[in-house]
């Protein structure tokens, strides 16, 4: 046979039962070890409620002095349900903005409310990737550094496919534009930048990744047709390295509260795609704090751009060059000696300096980014090693750009464009 299983309520129920059949309480009480005080407690207990009354009450206190009001409670509910994923930092701010004189609860007491209403979803917890320090530019002011990309395209409810292309400030974290397109041509995309500049001025920096229409792997020194309109204007372009988003990491940030806020469901055509992207840019902009911010909204940050577009653009010029040739449809241009060379279909149309080297080779550049080498006497183009992304549009800018040229471009009322001759190196003559 198995041994007997004491535990404290069978213990308790034998206490019971010899009490009931005319057994001393004080004897009881010794033979089981506990105290007269605890014994008349259990009989009391036995005598209203029965057996079940036997076991360990509940030691949680009947009043909790600091709990949350069911009113307050209520609210937090409330602003949660129009904002899906504001967390109780965003919340607590924005309460406290609306009520003002009312105490709101702290933000892990609204995460806590949040979660004992059913309204966080648990979600997987990710490895963080390394924070990146490389050549990328860190901004510090407004328009020092915009970021782009295209947040990956998704069916409509006509089951077309919209491709969102988006641009924010990195150091206000303000989002310029959402504009739902049809597809990621060059064509839509210079259109929605022309936009863009019109509206909040030039910045110094566009930070984008290296697909298309920003950058071209096959292309010489990565360029397309709308990274040269940037060039074109002054403003460097810095590629992040192949498979690093957190090199972009708010700019991605940013896209994943805009895919949980507007692709789930999505609209029905472009049109009402892109209406909700509207609602979803004015809420981030003008009532959403940011944490990054100090809780302020990135609109109460953000200044448009002194730089402003210039119209019509001007012509690029190359005072210190000994040539200024221009890039025809095919992406040639044509040397001395009826020699022609390809540089890109990204330049059609384009001018380009050309200046003769120390060494006896033509160094070819564009705006302010140094190209390639011509050797006349081998008749061959030879590219300047650059590496792709990484800010490789930084690294592979002229190291000799004009300073009296850049000092005019930062001027908002400058009209030249930088170019990568040098004031301090003499032109070398012609042979």
């Amino acid at each position: 046979m198995p041994w007997n299983v004491r535990d404290p309520m069978s213990e308790r129920l034998q206490f019971m039962i010899r009490l009931e059949k005319g057994e001393r309480m004080t004897d009881l009480c010794q033979e089981f070890g506990i105290s007269r005080k605890t014994g008349y407690k259990f009989w009391e207990r036995y005598k209203h409620q029965g057996a079940n009354a036997l076991g360990d009450a509940s030691r949680a206190r009947k009043r909790i002095a600091h709990k949350t009001a069911a009113a307050m409670e209520a609210l937090v509910v409330e602003a949660r349900k129009g904002h899906d994923t504001w967390g109780g930092r965003k919340l607590r701010e924005v309460l406290g903005r609306e009520q003002p004189g009312v105490q709101v609860p702290s933000a892990s007491t609204i995460a806590s409310i949040l979660k004992r209403n059913g309204l966080v979803q648990p979600r997987k917890r990710r490895r963080r990737p390394s924070r990146y320090e490389g050549a990328l530019t860190a901004p510090t002011k407004p328009n020092e550094v915009w970021a782009t990309d295209y947040k990956g395209q998704f069916r409509l409810g006509n089951h077309e496919y919209c491709y969102p292309l988006t641009a924010s400030d990195l150091q206000s974290r303000f989002i310029l534009g959402i504009e739902a397109l049809d597809g990621t041509d060059e064509e839509q995309a210079q259109a929605v930048f022309e936009e863009l500049f019109t509206t909040y001025g030039l910045p110094s920096v566009i930070r984008s990744d290296n697909g298309t229409p920003f950058a071209s792997a096959a292309a010489l020194a990565g360029l397309t047709r709308l990274s040269a309109y940037w060039l074109r204007l002054g403003i460097q372009h810095q590629r992040t390295e192949p498979a690093h988003p957190e090199q972009n990491g708010s700019h991605e940030r940013m896209h994943r509260t805009l895919k949980a806020e507007t692709t789930r469901p999505a609209r029905s055509n472009l049109m009402q795609q892109q209406e909700r992207f509207d609602e979803f840019r004015q809420v981030f902009n003008e009532e959403r704090p940011h944490e990054a911010l100090e809780m302020k909204r990135p609109a109460e940050v953000y200044r448009p751009s002194e730089r402003q577009l210039p119209s019509p653009l001007p012509e690029l010029l190359y005072p210190l060059h000994d040539d200024v040739l221009t890039v025809n449809r095919s992406g040639h241009i044509r040397l001395p000696r009826l020699r022609t060379i390809f540089l890109s279909y990204a330049l059609v149309h384009q001018k380009v300096g050309v200046r003769e080297q120390d060494d006896g080779r033509w160094l070819i550049t564009f705006a302010s980014l140094d190209l390639g080498h011509y050797d006349p006497r081998t008749g061959t183009f030879e590219p300047l090693d650059r590496k792709v992304g990484c800010g490789d549009a930084g690294l592979g800018a002229s190291q000799s750009a004009c300073p009296q040229a850049l000092d005019s471009l930062r001027r908002p009322e400058a009209v030249h464009i930088p170019t990568a001759a040098t004031a301090t190196e003499p032109v070398p003559p012609r042979s």
